[in-house]
């Protein structure tokens, strides 16, 4: 069982290619960078040579890595710290702003092997502005959580059913997703506790202080804007320029969030269908009837001893609806297991899952569970669930009842309770904040840009408007975008709340 992720497609692309980080190295010798040893202490980041991680290969010599401390507990600022491990490429030009910090998304998905993978998207400010990424604590090189073994990992794919149809379906599914909290508490320990979203944004503002910058110049994407909001909320003095593209809306809780990413992926999938000849009504059935199919009988392919079934041909489908340019990749899989062979759809999943040809399995959604289920309150029950199981399939036949059974299974007898409904991003006495929303938005529905604008507060959150494809604006071919977030970042130019890039 996976939660369709909130970070960029790019990133599920880069994961299994992208260099991780070590702050190992020899220090930098002369940054200037002020520093803080996690306890309020004053001693410099020992920025150094970024090492390989795993078959990946180090990521350049234009990359510093380090390891900055900070507080497991934030209201007990003295006590136990945690790593966390950061990444950094200096400004190429000499008239610098300062650093940019980068969040690509998730929650769980790691800076640290996404930013030199960004560098090219950003590398008009990078000509002012260091760029910097980190692996958010719970994630990866910083505290990195793995809840399940990849033999467990195949073994539910297989078994477990995402849209159970029986008692006895239902009860493995409620047991699948209470056996992987277990294993969560076991990895995670007392950091379970601590993985919160409000405790990333305390330690973004630590970052803030060891880098130098009297504001913090932030570019979020995806979960990365609720990170922000979040920020904007506690720091409001603190924020300098600071865009979110792809926005979480913020007024949404479990439920309502699972809802709008069914409207979102289905919106998706229409403007598929039309750019094939096929009407979006037709074209959707005949899906949910494929997909009816494989529950009842899975797919063979071509990778040994595996099957597609259901839910791993619902996952298949999302991950090319997060760019416009994998869309003939969905055509073929389509067809191809229309045909009967389930090959493709499964490669489509094995790619959103992080799964490599040897069988190992990536902990994005690991770390994406531990931090999300911290976050939110709402634990619906089965029998919530049937009740609005009705809503999700109206809103979408293909996506709807995936969704729909996912708010009951993804925090099921989870170990420590969710904190909020909804997070607080209210940020009064902020400088403006850019909000970028696309139209054509997946898996961050374009009316969470402007529900983020108003709880932001008046004269805080800009809005600007991208009649696109696809998961995120900037960087995605929209020259009028690019130059407007551009512009803004580089020289503080702030857009008209309301403009609109066709």
């Amino acid at each position: 069982m996976t939660r369709f992720t909130r970070w960029t497609a790019l990133t599920v692309a880069a994961a299994l290619l992208t260099a991780g980080c070590s702050g190992a190295g020899s220090p930098d010798g002369g940054s200037g960078d002020k520093g803080d040893d996690g306890k309020g202490g004053g001693t410099a980041l020992d920025w150094g040579e970024c090492k390989a991680s795993g078959d990946a290969p180090a990521p350049g010599d234009d990359w510093q890595c380090a390891t900055l401390r900070v507080p497991l507990d934030w209201s007990k600022p003295k006590g136990s710290t945690i790593g966390l491990a950061l990444i950094r490429a200096r400004a190429t030009g000499d008239d610098r702003l300062g650093s940019l910090l980068f969040n690509f998304g998730g929650p769980g998905g790691s800076g640290v092997s996404m930013m030199p993978s960004y560098a090219a998207t950003v590398s008009e400010l990078r000509e002012r502005y260091d760029l910097v990424s980190w692996d958010p604590r719970g994630v990866a090189a910083s505290e990195g959580v793995r809840c399940r073994d990849d033999e467990s990992i195949q073994a539910a794919e297989a078994s477990v059913d995402g849209t159970p149809d029986t008692a006895d379906e239902e009860q493995a599914f409620l047991r699948d997703a209470a056996d992987f909290g277990k294993g969560c508490r076991k990895a995670a320990g007392k950091l379970m506790a601590h993985v919160s979203t409000t405790d990333t944004a305390r330690d973004m503002d630590r970052i803030r202080q060891v880098l130098g910058d009297d504001k913090l110049n932030y570019f979020g994407i995806s979960y990365g804007t609720e990170l922000g909001g979040v920020y904007a909320h506690l720091f409001p003095e603190k924020v300098g320029r600071m865009t979110l593209d792809a926005v979480v809306d913020p007024t949404a809780d479990t439920v309502g969030h699972a809802k709008n990413q069914a409207r979102g992926f289905q919106t998706a999938l229409n403007n598929y269908l039309r750019s094939t000849g096929r009407d979006p009504e037709e074209g959707t059935r005949d899906i949910a009837r494929l997909l009816e199919r494989i529950d009842a009988e899975p797919l063979p392919t071509s990778s040994s001893g595996r099957e597609l079934t259901q839910s791993l041909a619902l996952i298949g489908i999302v991950l090319p609806l997060y760019s416009k340019s994998s869309w003939p990749a969905l055509t073929s899989a389509l067809q191809a297991a229309e045909e009967g062979d389930g090959s493709e759809l499964l490669a489509l999943a094995d790619g959103y899952n992080e799964r490599d040809a040897s069988g190992r399995y990536g902990t994005t959604t690991h770390s994406q569970r531990v931090i999300s289920c911290l976050d939110d309150k709402q634990r619906p029950t089965i029998e919530e669930t049937r009740k609005e199981l009705p809503e999700f399939e109206e809103i979408s036949p293909v996506f709807g009842s995936f969704l729909g059974w996912d708010t009951a299974g993804w925090c099921h007898d989870w170990p420590v309770p969710g904190q909020v409904d909804t997070p607080e991003v209210s940020a009064p006495g902020a400088a403006p904040v850019l909000v970028v929303g696309n139209t054509g938005d997946p898996a961050t529905p374009y009316e969470g840009a402007r529900r983020m604008a108003d709880e932001l507060g008046e004269d805080v959150g800009v809005v600007l408007t991208w009649k696109g494809e696809g998961h995120g604006a900037y960087g995605s071919g929209s020259d009028c975008v690019d130059s407007t977030v551009n512009a803004y970042l580089l020289d503080g130019t702030v857009p008209e709340d309301g403009k609109v890039c066709s």
